[in-house]
């Protein structure tokens, strides 16, 4: 007789816990979600000016790289590669170039000419409509000469 009435028992102590556990309301789950698209907004309007102005800075990095090692070409080379000669030259002796001999091994770069933070090839030309012996510099974000904020053009003569 005992073993029937403690399996009733248990049955009836099974049922008073499920009766026990509920799911989460609506309005549960709309609270939760509403703190998370907060917590997001306010991660995008901090990160993401943040994201911007750590490309100007890397343009700036690079471009004082390229900048370095044109000087170092220079001091080799006797005279900065020509706007025809681009970049390149940096890389790989010009087939023009006057004493080829001169020109130091494995180039003046590791690997490649860098692209700027938005994809784009920056721009050389000698000699430089700045007032320096060359301009080198990004054409910003847009890819488009002149602009504003993070579509201004950054070069060598930028200012920090």
């Amino acid at each position: 007789m005992t073993a029937p009435f403690i399996l009733e028992r248990k049955t009836r102590q099974r049922q008073g816990a499920r009766r026990r556990q509920r799911g989460i309301t609506l309005v549960e789950l709309l609270v939760v979600l509403a703190i998370l698209a907060l917590i997001s907004a306010i991660v995008v309007v901090n990160v993401l000016p943040e994201r911007d102005r750590a490309a100007v800075r890397k343009a700036r990095i690079d471009i004082g790289v390229i900048e370095t090692a044109l000087d170092q070409y220079r001091l080799d080379m006797l005279r900065y590669p020509t706007t025809e000669q681009g970049l390149e030259a940096l890389l790989n002796v010009p087939s023009d170039a006057r004493q080829p001999e001169n020109y130091r091994p494995g180039g003046y770069l590791r690997g490649a000419v860098p692209l700027d933070p938005w994809g784009n090839v920056y721009q050389y030309r000698i000699p430089g409509d700045r007032g320096g012996a060359f301009d080198l510099f990004s054409l910003g974000a847009d890819g488009e000469p002149g602009g504003e904020g993070l579509d201004a053009d950054i070069g060598n003569w930028s200012e920090s």
